[in-house]
């Protein structure tokens, strides 16, 4: 996969928040009438593209009945030991940057605390935060696999 596009209200503030993730921006360039970029992090890429006049997104990750996009998933396996350990400095590193940065920056939002959960053969952790507009996004660990 080439990229995943998120549509954000503010994009000076989401490349903020995703900065924080690890990512940085490899390209900046307009679409049409409006800011863009590509970022690349987390073994991935995403493209910001800023909305003018926006709406607020949809709750994906509370409302049952939504259909459509609904996370963003980072498996951090290769990155960290402990998801709880590094959920803890990430909100660290938000309420530093918010405290610097609070025109950009909000604390950060947890939609999961990490927990573990069977999928297939495998025992995962898994936790939800949301980024800067609201959109859900997953972050797992494979603790182990089963026989």
């Amino acid at each position: 996969m080439h990229h995943a596009s998120i549509r954000t209200a503010n994009i000076h503030r989401a490349i903020a928040f995703y900065e924080l993730l690890g990512f940085t921006v490899c390209e900046r360039f307009t679409t049409g009438y409006t800011l863009a970029c590509w970022m690349e992090g987390l073994g991935g890429r995403i493209e910001l593209i800023q909305i003018p006049q926006p709406k607020p997104a949809a709750d994906a990750f509370n409302d049952e009945h939504y259909v459509g996009y609904y996370h963003l998933s980072f498996d951090l396996t290769e990155i960290t030991s402990d998801l709880p350990s590094w959920l803890t400095d990430l909100k660290a590193r938000f309420e530093l940057a918010a405290n610097n940065q609070q025109e950009q920056l909000l604390p950060l939002k947890i939609l999961l605390e990490p927990t573990q959960q069977q999928i297939g053969n495998s025992i995962w952790e898994v936790t939800f935060i949301a980024d800067s507009d609201g959109l859900p996004l997953e972050f797992i660990r494979t603790l182990t696999k089963l026989s």
